[in-house]
């Protein structure tokens, strides 16, 4: 089976890439390396077809989707509040290159989506299922939205099998300032003995998965034949920004300072995923618990 994976060179993207070649897939990847590098391939770029191209062009991404049998689209910007600042440039990598993907993909049987919890927007009630209205309290959310609906309106035009994955917080090796992150940005702090900022009072929460478990799911998205719609993708664990500063310390044997600074526009106060749909018709149970990923990540770096 031939795959397309679009930002393949990104954090999630370039893990993905790595676990599809080591399944016997046959992957090729289409980025643009704007906020990306080959390094993040280096181990499997012998077996890999690389296409450099923009999801915002049309050529790129009908001469990428030719042949493949399966589409996952994880091109993306993913900063809320980036998206505050430049709405427009969101509006034509989330949503016009979404339409360029669904548009090509005639001829395939799968297209998975990469949307995100930023469609539920401020919760209503936790935790969040799938039915939840959608609110998004930013454009990146909305652009995730209208990703959504593209790609549930071309399934019916073209006939493939829409697979929408709604991906809470990420984290994990490979992590970037391209792909914001509150794991990432405490670890470099923690690295450099600086203060851990926190957006607020620290007591918002978030449902922090592994990108490892992330993968996980995406396979688990392809492979299962029955799987269609909408499926959440956490841990299904609430966990407070001030919990996570203080394991993160506590691992890294550290006493931290901690600085709080007024919230961020555009930042959601509650997140928790309801895991139960992805349970039950992907198989998709998350494996790796919060302190052992945390562990794992810090003890990447010799001095922590």
């Amino acid at each position: 089976m031939r795959v397309l994976v679009t930002g393949g060179v990104g954090f999630i993207g370039s893990h993905l890439v790595r676990a599809l070649v080591s399944r016997g897939f046959r992957v090729r990847v289409l980025d643009d390396l704007s906020r990306g590098s080959l390094d993040s391939l280096r181990p499997v770029l012998d077996v890999v077809e690389f296409v450099r191209g923009d999801v915002r062009d049309s050529f790129a991404v009908s001469s990428s989707v030719r042949g493949v049998d399966v589409v996952v689209h994880l091109a993306a910007l993913t900063d809320a509040f980036e998206s505050i600042v430049d709405p427009l440039l969101y509006e034509s990598v989330n949503v016009r290159g979404t339409v360029n993907i669904c548009a090509a993909s005639k001829n395939v049987s799968v297209l998975v989506f990469a949307s995100s919890a930023a469609v539920y927007g401020e919760p209503e009630r936790l935790p969040v299922g799938e039915d939840h209205p959608l609110n998004p309290v930013n454009p990146y959310g909305a652009s995730k939205v209208a990703g959504e609906a593209y790609v549930k309106a071309y399934s019916r035009v073209n006939g493939y099998r829409p697979v929408i994955l709604r991906i809470f917080n990420a984290y994990g090796p490979g992590q970037t300032r391209s792909y914001a992150g509150v794991v990432e940005e405490f670890k470099r702090r923690i690295k450099a003995g600086k203060p851990l900022v926190i957006y607020g009072d620290g007591l918002q929460t978030r449902d922090f998965i592994h990108v490892s478990d992330v993968v996980e799911a995406i396979v688990k998205a392809v492979e299962v034949e029955e799987a269609r719609g909408v499926y959440n993708i956490g841990s299904g664990r609430a966990v407070t920004v001030r919990e996570l500063a203080e394991l993160m310390a506590r691992i890294a044997g550290r006493t931290v300072e901690v600085k709080h600074v007024e919230p961020r526009p555009g930042d959601i106060r509650m997140s928790q995923a309801d895991i139960a749909k992805a349970e039950r018709e992907l198989k998709f149970k998350p494996r790796i618990e919060l302190e052992e990923g945390l562990r794992k990540l810090l003890e990447q770096d010799n001095d922590i």
